[in-house]
């Protein structure tokens, strides 16, 4: 596995920081195997790269959802040794779709452990705003707590969105750009679910079982999520080498 020579490199420090775990964490899934060792710099210190940050967020995703460290361990031998930081994402996207709503209520300290860096109010902001996390506050105190931005406070989060939101704060992008790139996103997805709901059900007809329609809609689900998620990487790629022609 390759760093990419312009991204920063981490030390095992800034890495379980980033990642929202502890330093003995990060060094338990390398002696396990489940991360690459890291390149080893002036001094004898340990850098890491972005691929380490994404691998280690897929690992705490499969841990989330139920997977052993052993299977985990299975899983990640099975994909592609060279795999970008930007691959492990996408695979993560993925393992995370299939996670059940799971919102959790958390003080602000503990938001920002596992957003793994200080949140200042901006940037919870910009996290309430997509939707990422909800201030859980309480109508009694909601006026004193408007007149003290820097209160602690409480938040519901959803842990599934909470590392894309993380990184969608430092995209150099306008908060408003980002917005309105989430609306076109929910508006065709939403879409394009209503369309393939209707395939489904002229496919199964009016007089199947509840049970029969279940069970196709637990056969299509994984092809489909996979179809799109497919289908939007190439058109994106083909949209970018496009523009890249033009400029």
């Amino acid at each position: 596995m390759t760093t990419d020579t312009e991204e920063p490199t981490l030390t095992v420090d800034e890495l379980a920081a980033r990642a929202g775990v502890t330093v003995r964490t990060v060094r338990f899934y390398s002696s396990r195997g489940l991360l690459p060792p890291p390149v080893i710099g002036p001094r004898r210190v340990g850098h890491y790269s972005q691929e380490h940050l994404a691998r280690l967020a897929l690992i705490e995703e499969l841990q989330r959802q139920g997977m052993t460290l052993a299977a985990i361990e299975r899983h990640l031998q099975q994909l592609p040794a060279d795999l970008s930081a930007q691959d492990l994402a996408l695979h993560r996207a993925v393992v995370a779709s299939w996670a059940q709503d799971a919102a959790e209520d958390v003080t602000r300290e503990e938001l920002e452990r596992r957003a793994g860096r200080p949140l200042g109010e901006e940037d919870l902001e910009r996290l309430v705003a997509m939707n990422i996390i909800e201030r859980a506050e309480d109508t009694s105190d909601s006026l004193e707590r408007s007149d003290s931005p820097d209160s602690s406070g409480s938040f519901r989060v959803d842990p599934a969105l909470l590392a894309l939101g993380v990184q969608l704060l430092d995209v150099p992008l306008a908060h408003e750009s980002i917005l309105a790139a989430r609306g076109v996103l929910l508006e065709h997805s939403r879409a394009a679910a209503r369309e393939l709901s209707a395939l489904l059900r002229e496919a199964v007809g009016e007089h199947e079982s509840v049970a029969a329609v279940k069970s196709l809609s637990a056969h299509m689900q994984p092809l489909v999520v996979q179809a799109l998620l497919t289908t939007f990487q190439r058109s994106l790629k083909e949209e970018l080498r496009e523009w890249l022609k033009e400029s």
